[in-house]
């Protein structure tokens, strides 16, 4: 097992060479008129939120928030870099970016971009969609889960398109099962210039940074530098949950020679919070006894004592891509990548205050604070390769996938008041390493070849076949394994063939009707194997089919687009049951998705638009009929914007629907209406004027003000069942809160 952690040094170490990689294979000098951020093989997508460009011009489709295009084969949220600056907190983190989304859905307990989030997409938990960045796949290891504020923030993403559904074939990832969230970084301005920007607001929230960029250098081939430097800190709603980040970001792209441009970036995260590893939410005995942002506290003596409970997470995410146009339609783009993740926490066992203290570290009748040592770390490298052939009668597509990660995790028994090791294992007879829940090595290997043909049948219509072959292998080596705590070795391989077919219709200039058919899959959880002999488990990893219908409008004035969609998912991957060497993972029961959404911005005219989004959504149990777990019924938001002259604004209302918190059990069915939840509503408003020149050698200064959650709604948005209806864990929507910012640009 090897794995890297981040340090300045090997940050410095890579851009060094990058730079110099880049300088050593330049080309002779491009001609002025050269254009690095537009040359390279792979054609400009219809909307610029691809590369992450600002949209200028006086159309609904610069003001819409979120829009399709009219080349889309799917359901698809396009989310440019304009609405990120003006709608959404400037401590934003990805999911509070692409939450505006019609079928999307999630809250921030500790307040807008102060703690990690899950997005819900369709009824789709975290782990069942795939989210990339700059076209590579990344998530956790020990299943294809995110953590928000670990990697991105907004500062260094310049647009996000969310698609629901499968993509093509060459949309990348190990859970291509609910669709996908695609983030991008910025695009590089064609001119130099420095911004200064800062914000600070609500709980001591601070935000500060610096960004630069060289514009086109002409004399090294109109290549493009970009750095982003930015610190956030905030005491956070929840109490003393604090938050203190950093994170640094490079981008250098340029051509090398006439027909290739190289781009390298790097970004850095370093992070730590202060919560428990349990960060579900107080009890109703807690609310009311302390509050609805009740989670730690001053003594020393308690499970909830902020000096037991910490974490540390340090990541970055590095890639070198070549995009190449080798003549005659021919034409490659190869991204080689790596990205690490590194969580080191600290935490007492039991939040909820039901425990009793007592550790046997500890002398006979002690009541120290039981707690753990967690790690969760691994290391990617992979490599994606395209290769693009251009037809009359259409362009094919075809590359390769590789992927490897190592990951090493493990929890280790502590008495947090003695600072020691807790011997508190007891199974399996005899027991071995007793202070040690588990110690665990894994790796991931993954080939994933695919190919597709975009058939022009006549100017107006497009129908794209295409296939996937997916190959995975997971391997556990641990000394001791989680849950079953004992010796595991093994390995286990997962296939699965997916197809798909695709059409895209034009009706003229402004409107496009659109099909498809695919299937996805997601990788099965590590936790198949956390029992005696994983290579009884199923081969076959669990795959949705899709159905889905759409038509999209564009205008000056409106843009629009509804859809229909089912999913059927049919070959859940769960436990038998068994216990022993009889326990095995195999595919059974399921759910089907289906709904309705739509999406639409009309300007009205003198600077004003109208927005609207709405989805009507159903994930059904296919062994009960009933809504599964985590699903919210719909979904709506509606917004009134304006841009004019130096002032711009947004004030947008979103809704997340009923949402039932736990999956029906017949032995139990009052319970499952118990654990109901309502729908709750937040309203964000945005001020923001902007002075152009006004001196002390200032392009510009913009002057902002953001309020959040305006209504002061605090609504329910998720319940934790517990062992008993005591222990029952909430959380609610953080209060009203704001922040004030400013961005001086030289």
């Amino acid at each position: 097992m090897t794995t890297h952690p981040f340090s300045r040094r090997r940050l410095a170490v890579s851009v060094s060479l990058a730079l110099a990689t880049l300088s050593a294979q330049a080309a002779p000098e491009v001609a002025p008129a050269a254009d690095a951020a537009d040359a390279g093989p792979v054609p400009t997508v219809v909307v610029s939120a691809r590369n992450g460009d600002y949209l200028g011009n006086h159309t609904a489709s610069a003001a819409a928030p979120t829009q399709s295009s009219l080349a889309a084969t799917e359901p698809q949220s396009i989310i440019t870099r304009d609405f990120i600056e003006l709608s959404v907190t400037p401590a934003a983190e990805y999911s509070r970016i692409v939450n505006i989304a019609p079928s999307l859905s999630g809250d921030s307990a500790n307040g807008p971009g102060l703690s990690e989030t899950k997005t819900t997409m369709r009824g789709f938990g975290d782990d069942q969609y795939n989210i990339t960045f700059d076209g590579i796949p990344w998530g956790d290891t020990n299943n294809p889960a995110h953590h928000s504020m670990s990697f991105f923030p907004g500062s260094v993403i310049g647009g996000a398109i969310v698609e629901r559904g499968p993509g093509n074939a060459d949309n990348l990832g190990y859970a291509t099962f609910g669709g996908s969230i695609n983030l991008f970084s910025k695009k590089p301005s064609k001119e130099q210039h420095t911004s200064v920007f800062g914000s600070a607001g609500t709980w001591n929230t601070r935000l500060g940074g610096v960004s630069w960029e060289s514009g086109q250098l002409a004399g090294w081939g109109n290549g493009t530098i970009q750095l982003n430097y930015q610190h956030l800190q905030s005491d956070g709603y929840l109490t003393r949950n604090t938050i203190n980040s950093d994170n640094y970001m490079l981008k250098v792209r340029r051509p090398l020679g006439e027909s290739t441009v190289a781009t390298f970036f790097v970004s850095a995260n370093q992070i730590g919070y202060v919560q428990p590893d349990n960060n579900k939410g107080p009890t109703l005995a807690q609310v009311a006894k302390y509050g609805k942002n009740y989670s730690l506290n001053d003594d020393p003596a308690s499970f909830n004592y902020a000096g037991f409970n910490h974490t540390s997470k340090n990541t970055d995410f590095d890639y070198l891509r070549l995009e190449t146009n080798w003549g005659a339609g021919w034409a490659t783009d190869n991204q080689l990548y790596t990205y690490a993740y590194d969580n080191e926490t600290i935490s007492s066992t039991d939040p909820t205050g039901l425990t009793a203290p007592g550790t046997k570290a500890g002398p006979k009748g002690n009541a120290d604070i039981p707690g753990i040592d967690k790690r969760n770390k691994y290391r990617v490298w992979g490599d994606i390769l395209r290769l693009n052939k251009s037809f009359e009668a259409g362009t094919f597509r075809t590359g390769v996938w590789y992927e490897r990660s190592d990951t090493d995790r493990h929890q280790y028994d502590l008495d947090l008041t003695l600072g020691v090791r807790d011997p508190r294992e007891t199974k399996p007879v005899p027991v071995t390493f007793p202070d040690v829940l588990f110690d665990q090595q894994s790796t991931i290997h993954n080939v994933q070849p695919f190919a597709q043909f975009e058939w022009s049948v006549t100017p107006d219509l497009t129908v794209t076949p295409g296939v996937k072959r997916v190959q995975i292998r997971r391997a556990v080596d641990a000394a001791v394994n989680q849950t079953t705590r004992v010796l595991q070795h093994t390995s286990v391989e997962y296939k699965a063939t997916l197809p798909f077919l695709t059409a895209n219709q034009r009706i003229g200039d402004g409107l496009a009707v659109y099909a498809q058919y695919a299937e996805g899959f997601q990788i099965p959880d590590l936790k198949s194997f956390y029992i005696a002999d994983p290579t009884k488990n199923s081969s076959d990893p669990q795959k949705s089919t899709n159905y889905q219908l759409g038509i999209v409008g564009e205008s000056n004035a409106l843009t629009w687009d509804v859809d229909l969609y089912k999913i059927d998912f049919k070959n859940k991957y769960v436990s038998n049951g068994l216990g022993g060497t009889d326990a095995a993972y195999v595919n059974v029961g399921g759910a089907t998705y289906k709904g309705i959404e739509g999406q639409a911005t009309w300007l009205v005219g003198g600077g004003v638009a109208l927005y609207a989004n709405g989805s009507k959504n159903k994930a059904e149990a296919n062994d009960t009929g009933k809504t599964i777990s985590g699903s919210p019924d719909m979904t709506a938001a509606l917004g009134l914007l304006y841009n004019a002259g130096p002032w711009a604004g947004s004030l947008i209302g979103k809704r997340t629907g009923a949402v039932y918190q736990a999956d029906y059990d017949p032995a139990k069915p009052a319970a499952y209406e118990a654990y109901r939840t309502g729908a709750y509503t937040n309203i964000d408003l945005s001020l923001a004027y902007r002075f152009a020149n006004p001196g002390m050698n200032l392009r510009a200064l913009k002057l902002q003000l953001n309020v959040f959650n305006l209504a002061g709604k605090q609504d329910v948005t998720s319940i934790s069942p517990g062992k008993t209806v005591s222990g029952d864990q909430y959380t609610f929507q953080a209060p009203r809160s704001f922040q004030v910012s400013a961005r001086a640009d030289f």
